[in-house]
């Protein structure tokens, strides 16, 4: 990245002139264009743009202030995102840690451009993991009695840390609607590709007595629709009859990593344009 860029995302009705006139504004303004990716949806009549520039001796309120002109005109959806800023996570964890030892290596190696600010769970068990990163716990059990006291803390957490992205590392609770609406746009989940065909315990070994040949990870955007939200992510490996339900289970956290990994990445480098139940993710 330059020393001043930022990302451009917007969406809008399909039309002819768009590309023209953001690209337009952005020369008149001093701008240099780093990188342009566009999609036009014949299904739905919409337009999707990403544009990452550099600023070159612009002021950002002006190239803001001159755009929100422009978007008027096109019925524009859009940001303006500082490309050098370091999003802000919480990861959330319940007792299996393939994917938060992932992200936690990831962000301190500058493998993906973020800072764990914190990491709950309902369980202890990752306390060591995350403390040996520098990276604060938060022992937050969950039981019946406690579930909307113990909500309103993740809540608590987000907005006192400032969080960009919650991301649900294989955390095993059903979040409320009303949490679901609280991070709406701003929470990730992981999970085997399974569903809905295996549900519950055990879903590698639910899939091995089946005798499946395909495994995969899914992350997608959290909703109120437990598990269905706008896909951002997905993988499969091949597996075979030799295989055992510890090696599934083994290739299955391999790729739920890699696919969170994956979906994190494309989240906080503004990416992923929602286009209703749909996402466009640009590459």
């Amino acid at each position: 990245m330059s020393h001043n860029d930022y990302i451009l995302t917007l969406s809008c009705p399909d039309c002819t002139g768009i590309v023209y006139g953001v690209s337009g504004l952005l020369f008149q303004a001093g701008c240099n264009i780093l990188d342009a990716q566009q999609f036009g949806d014949e299904q739905s009549g919409r337009f999707f743009l990403r544009v990452h520039f550099d600023l070159g001796q612009a002021s950002i309120d002006e190239v803001r202030a001159a755009f929100s002109q422009l978007a008027q005109r096109f019925a524009m959806q859009w940001q303006l995102h500082d490309a050098r800023r370091r999003a802000r996570l919480l990861v959330l964890v319940s007792k299996q840690g393939h994917c938060l030892n992932d992200l936690l290596f990831r962000a301190h190696s500058r493998q993906l451009n973020i800072d764990i600010a914190g990491v709950a769970s309902n369980h202890p068990d990752f306390a060591p993991l995350a403390t040996s990163y520098g990276v604060p716990f938060h022992h937050l059990p969950v039981s019946a009695d406690n579930r909307d006291a113990q909500e309103q803390q993740i809540i608590d957490l987000v907005q006192r840390e400032q969080i960009d992205l919650v991301v649900l590392a294989r955390y095993m609770q059903i979040l409320s609607p009303r949490l679901c609406q609280a991070l709406a746009g701003r929470a990730i989940n992981i999970h085997h590709s399974f569903l809905p065909s295996f549900k519950g315990a055990q879903p590698y070994h639910q899939a091995h007595a089946r005798g499946v040949k395909i495994i995969g990870a899914t992350a997608h955007y959290v909703t109120d629709d437990l598990d269905e939200g706008p896909i951002i992510e997905q993988d499969v490996t091949h597996v075979d009859h030799a295989m055992t339900p510890r090696d599934l289970v083994r290739l299955g956290s391999d790729i739920e990593s890699q696919v969170l990994a994956r979906a994190v990445r494309r989240h906080v480098e503004h990416r992923i344009l929602l286009n209703d139940h749909r996402t466009v993710v640009f590459r």
